[in-house]
């Protein structure tokens, strides 16, 4: 995944537990495209006090969801629901057997484990 992409999903899921700045800072820069000069001039600082911010933020984001994998499990229980899904069309087809449902079975049991 984008690293871009990437934070701006971290930024939306953890971003209330920063500072209201660094929230603000990595915001306007990770979804709302502003360059490094727009937000210093912005927040009256300087553009290496908006990078600070920013990296320091990044690794807090980065050890929030190390330790709480939110993300990692919201994506991957998109990714197994999309299957489902997969699966679920077959029927449609009639392209479903026993074993494929045993397997959505399954993968519906996991998802609500989680």
């Amino acid at each position: 995944m984008e690293e871009k992409i990437k934070m701006s999903i971290l930024c939306g899921i953890y971003g209330n537990l920063l500072t209201e700045k660094q929230h603000q800072i990595l915001d306007d820069y990770y979804n709302n495209d502003l360059s490094l000069s727009e937000i210093a001039e912005n927040n009256k600082i300087t553009r290496q006090a908006v990078k600070d911010v920013i990296n320091k933020g990044k690794a807090k984001l980065h050890e929030y969801e190390e330790k709480l994998l939110f993300m990692y499990k919201v994506l991957n229980q998109e990714k197994v629901i999309n299957e489902i899904i997969e699966d679920l069309e077959k029927i449609e087809n009639k392209e479903l057997t026993k074993d494929k449902l045993s397997k959505i079975s399954k993968k519906l049991k996991t998802l609500i484990e989680e």
